[in-house]
C-alpha cells in the first residue's frame, strides 16, 4: 500500500474507458492492407492528428493534407467523418470501476489528449464520460500530455494536491509526465490489473 492517502484520482479516456483504432473504419475505406497502413503512416498520421488534440481545427488539418495528398482527399475527410467508428466500444470492465468510485464519493476527474469537436460528441456517444467531476480536454485550453504544464493546469483548476493524486493513463509517456508533475501515476493495461493498483494505493473497488 502507498504510504501517501489518495484524495483524487484522475483518469485519462482514450484506451482506458474507450477504445481508439483508426484502423477500424479504413479496413472498409481502404480494403488492401498494405495501402491502408501506407496511408495512416504517412498522410493520417498519428503526429498529425495530435495537433487536432492541441486545438487545430479539422478544417485546418484536412487543407493542410488535401494540399500535399490531392489524390488522397476523400479518404483524409474520412477520417473525420468516420471518426464515432474509431472509438468503439467502450470498457465496459474499467468504465465500471470508474462508476464505482463515482458512487462512492471519490473525487475522480479527467484528463485526456482529445479534439475538442469529437470529445463532444464523445460526451453524446458515451454518457459515462459526464459523471466525474470535471474533465480537462487538451483541444480546449491547447496544451497535450505530457507536457507538464496540463498536468499542472488540471491540478490547478480542480484543486488537486499533486501528492495526494493517482494518475490512470495507458500511455507510459503521459504517466511519467504525471509522476513529472508531482502526482502518483498507473500505467493502465486491463481493468483488472486497475484493481490491484487502486488497491495497493488503498483504494478498494
Amino acid at each position: 500500500m502507498s504510504g501517501t492517502e489518495i484524495r483524487h484520482i484522475v483518469f485519462d479516456i482514450g484506451r482506458v474507458l474507450i477504445h481508439y483504432d483508426p484502423q477500424i473504419p479504413y479496413r472498409r475505406l481502404i480494403p488492401d492492407a498494405a495501402a491502408r497502413d501506407w496511408f495512416l503512416a504517412n498522410v493520417c498520421t498519428h503526429d498529425w492528428n495530435l495537433e487536432q488534440d492541441r486545438g487545430r481545427g479539422w478544417e485546418e488539418a484536412e487543407a493542410l493534407l488535401i494540399g500535399e495528398f490531392p489524390a488522397h482527399e476523400e479518404h483524409i475527410r474520412a477520417f473525420r467523418r468516420h471518426w464515432h467508428e474509431m472509438v468503439a466500444p467502450a470498457y465496459t470492465d474499467s468504465v465500471a470501476i470508474l462508476e464505482a468510485l463515482v458512487e462512492e464519493g471519490r473525487d475522480v476527474t479527467m484528463l485526456t489528449n482529445f479534439a475538442a469537436d469529437t470529445f463532444r460528441e464523445a460526451r453524446r456517444l458515451y454518457p459515462f464520460l459526464n459523471i466525474s467531476r470535471g474533465i480537462t480536454v487538451s483541444g480546449e485550453i491547447g496544451l497535450i500530455k505530457p507536457d507538464i504544464a496540463i498536468y499542472e493546469r488540471h491540478a490547478g483548476t480542480f484543486g488537486l494536491d499533486p501528492a495526494r493524486t493517482l494518475f490512470i493513463d495507458d500511455s507510459p509517456a503521459n504517466v511519467e509526465g504525471a509522476r513529472q508533475a508531482g502526482w502518483n501515476a498507473v500505467r493502465f493495461t486491463d481493468a483488472a490489473t486497475l484493481g490491484r493498483d487502486l488497491a495497493a494505493h488503498g483504494i478498494e473497488v
